[in-house]
Formats: structure tokens, C-alpha cells, sequence
């Protein structure tokens, strides 16, 4: 879609969060009998209409739309939340696991975080393009967009090669 009409939508949007958005609160309020989970559901659901609106173009009726777009969004917060509480036990047990673990590394060896951490961004499972970039940004702390200036390269193809060295990392068990 053209700037100009993007521009529109989105203040068409504002005019509509001004005018109907405690209409629309409300609307969920009823619905959830939930104030924070409407508050939530109600700026997801506006959220949600700049990007669809700004595709599909308005609905004939905005408010509506925006009220089941919120249900919706709540439903699957609702959703996660439950996925969640079910596996908290798994969770928690893995936590202490950890924190057993470590206390018996602790006692046992000193290990330099920050030089394994160098390893594992450097380790030859990884594409040599991504290592530096990776090592500059998870060990030195720079910023994407300092190493893609640094690299000479935008910032969106810097991102996606750390994001590439990530996944090789996480697909990669075996790496230190």
C-alpha cells in the first residue's frame, strides 16, 4: 500500500482509538471479566489493525472487528498461559537440576564463561562469515548495526547472519 494511504489508515486508527476505544474496553470487560486482560487484549487488537488495515484495508465495521480481534487475542494469551502453568513443574525441576549442576561445577572447577563463550562463537560447525560478527556482538557487546558498519554491510544483512549463527549454535548441540 501507498505512504499516503498507510498514513491515512493509521489516522483513521488514532481517531478510533480516541473515539471508541473505551467502547471497545468495555465491550471486552463483558466478554473476559477481566480488566487487565482487556486492557491487554484491547491494545493488541489495535496493534493488530495497523498492520491487517494497512493490507486488507478497513472493515466495514471497525469497532466490531476490533472487539473480536481482542477476544481472540485473549483467548490465545488465555491459551498460552495454560501451556504454560502446565508446564511450570517440568520447568521448576529443570531449574534445580541446573542449580544443582552448577553448585557442583563450582566446587570442582573454574571455568572462564566468557572464553567458552568465544569458543562456542568461533567453533569451525560455524560458517567463518558469522564467527567474527558473532563473537563481536554476543562477547564484546556491540550493537548490529556497529558491526554491520564495521563489516560494511546493512544492518538487516548483518542481523540475519547472527541470527544464522545462533540457530547453527542451537541445531548444533555438539558446540561447546
Amino acid at each position: 500500500m501507498k505512504l499516503d494511504a498507510s498514513a491515512t489508515i493509521r489516522d483513521r486508527i488514532d481517531d478510533l482509538y480516541r473515539s471508541d476505544s473505551r467502547r471497545v474496553f468495555a465491550s471486552l470487560v463483558r466478554l473476559l471479566k477481566d480488566f487487565d486482560l482487556a486492557d491487554d487484549a484491547m491494545h493488541e487488537a489495535f496493534a493488530a489493525a495497523v498492520e491487517i488495515w494497512e493490507r486488507d484495508g478497513v472493515p466495514a465495521n471497525p469497532r466490531a472487528w476490533l472487539i473480536s480481534t481482542g477476544r481472540f487475542k485473549a483467548i490465545n494469551a488465555l491459551r498460552r498461559q495454560g501451556r504454560l502453568k502446565a508446564l511450570e513443574p517440568e520447568i521448576a525441576s529443570r531449574v534445580d537440576e541446573v542449580a544443582d549442576e552448577n553448585a557442583a561445577r563450582a566446587a570442582t572447577e573454574i571455568e572462564d564463561d566468557r572464553l567458552r563463550l568465544i569458543f562456542t562463537c568461533c567453533h569451525p560447525a560455524i560458517d567463518p562469515k558469522l564467527q567474527v560478527p558473532l563473537t563481536l556482538r554476543e562477547v564484546c557487546g556491540l550493537t548490529t548495526e556497529e558491526i554491520a558498519h564495521a563489516f560494511l554491510t546493512s544492518k538487516a544483512t548483518m542481523a540475519q547472519r547472527i541470527v544464522r549463527g545462533k540457530a547453527k549454535i542451537r541445531g548444533n548441540r555438539s558446540v561447546p
